[in-house]
């Protein structure tokens, strides 16, 4: 998905008026004053009133006659929305992400992705077979740099969700997608990261091999390496311990 940066002012302004939401800057049950938005955003009013809507349609604001706009409770916040989940690890770092926010991202994986593996180890095709070999191929290449790497990953992850063959769990990289990434360019940036082609070759080997109990296994495995990594970043866990407790 192409970040509303990227759209020029309303655009740019969603961007501004999303993160400064999520980051309490503008706090819950708070009335936007319109007027003064519009002279300090230096967009038309017209402009700015569009790019509530966006917001609106995501549950995080809300107008009201006598009340006017204001941001609605988190409660009410789509936080499944795959623009919501980037705005919040936008601009992140090891440091400061909320570390609640890549806790609960490794819950939602390690629910989804090894229910998902089994239906991709029972369902693969030849075509799917092939995607899972090129991104771990790439995932293997050394020169393509941390950017180059992410993708790799993304890709990987995206392939087996694809493999389940089920249009709902596909669905589902938008979820993962944003706080895979954002965990990713951690990990591969810090020289502590264990090798991650040996896991993911795991999970492709055992999905080939039409292993359902074998895949799950793999991965699994592959989400307590993804904690060591995330947890050697953050300085939690010394460099040297091969984690071997976690599998």
């Amino acid at each position: 998905m192409t970040p509303y940066a990227r759209r020029g002012v309303h655009g740019q302004t969603v961007e501004t008026l999303a993160r400064r939401v999520l980051s309490g800057e503008i706090p819950e049950g708070a009335t936007l004053d319109l007027v003064a938005l519009q002279d300090e955003l230096d967009v038309s009013l017209t402009a700015l009133r569009e790019s509530l809507k966006v917001l609106a349609a995501k549950g995080m604001v809300d107008a009201r006659q006598k009340r006017g706009t204001f941001v609605r409770a988190r409660a009410d916040w789509n936080l499944l929305d795959a623009d919501v989940l980037r705005w919040q690890f936008a601009g992140g770092t090891a440091s400061g992400t909320d570390p609640a926010l890549l806790h609960n991202l490794g819950e939602v994986r390690g629910i989804i992705e090894p229910a998902a593996v089994r239906l991709a180890a029972a369902r693969r095709t030849d075509t799917d077979l092939d995607a899972l070999e090129a991104a771990l191929t790439a995932m293997g290449e050394q020169d393509g740099g941390a950017a180059h790497a992410v993708e790799a990953d993304l890709a990987f992850h995206r392939a087996l969700l694809a493999a389940t063959h089920n249009e709902l769990l596909e669905r589902m990289e938008m979820v993962i997608e944003s706080g895979l990434a954002h965990r990713d360019e951690i990990v591969h940036s810090s020289p502590h990261g264990e090798d991650p082609v040996p896991s993911h070759r795991a999970v492709l080997d055992a999905v080939r091999d039409q292993d359902q109990a074998a895949a799950e296994r793999a991965m699994r495995d592959l989400l307590d390496q993804a904690v060591r990594d995330l947890d050697r970043a953050h300085g939690t866990r010394p460099a040297t311990d091969e984690g071997t407790a976690n599998r």
